[in-house]
């Protein structure tokens, strides 16, 4: 798969309270276009629209989320990079098949309905990397 089939989706940050972070990013001009649980993560979610692309705010729905694990240990802040494909079991098999270390082998289901999968930190330099498959006619 070429990395011309990735697109930036969102970028997903770890924050403590929906509520408290909207407030700097509002005084930024970003307006909030829903809130979902994806019970699969354990977390509530946020999406900011900016312009092709979103910012994610994620708060913890659960003692034992990785979102929360993640605040425990680095505090609120970047969790991760979301690239958008069109087939993600291709993806993965492609990236699999090139020895990168998945978190999920197979999609499970996130936000807005999509299907997701991650790559683990060490494929991505440190980074946690989503993949998002594209819906259907978008």
């Amino acid at each position: 798969m070429s990395v011309s089939a990735y697109r930036l989706d969102h970028i997903g940050i770890a924050v403590s309270s929906i509520d408290q972070a909207l407030g700097v990013y509002e005084a930024l001009g970003l307006k909030e276009s829903g809130r979902e649980l994806v019970e699969s993560q354990a977390v509530r979610t946020a999406f900011l629209p900016l312009g092709e692309t979103q910012l994610e705010l994620l708060e913890p729905a659960g003692a034992d989320s990785a979102v929360a694990k993640f605040l425990a240990k680095r505090g609120p802040g970047i969790h991760h990079v979301c690239f958008a494909v069109h087939d993600l079991e291709s993806a993965l098999d492609d990236l699999k098949r090139r020895g990168f270390r998945l978190i999920n082998e197979n999609p499970v289901p996130g936000a807005a309905g999509k299907r997701v999968a991650f790559l683990h930190p060490s494929a991505g330099q440190g980074v946690l990397i989503e993949l998002s498959e594209v819906k259907r006619g978008s």
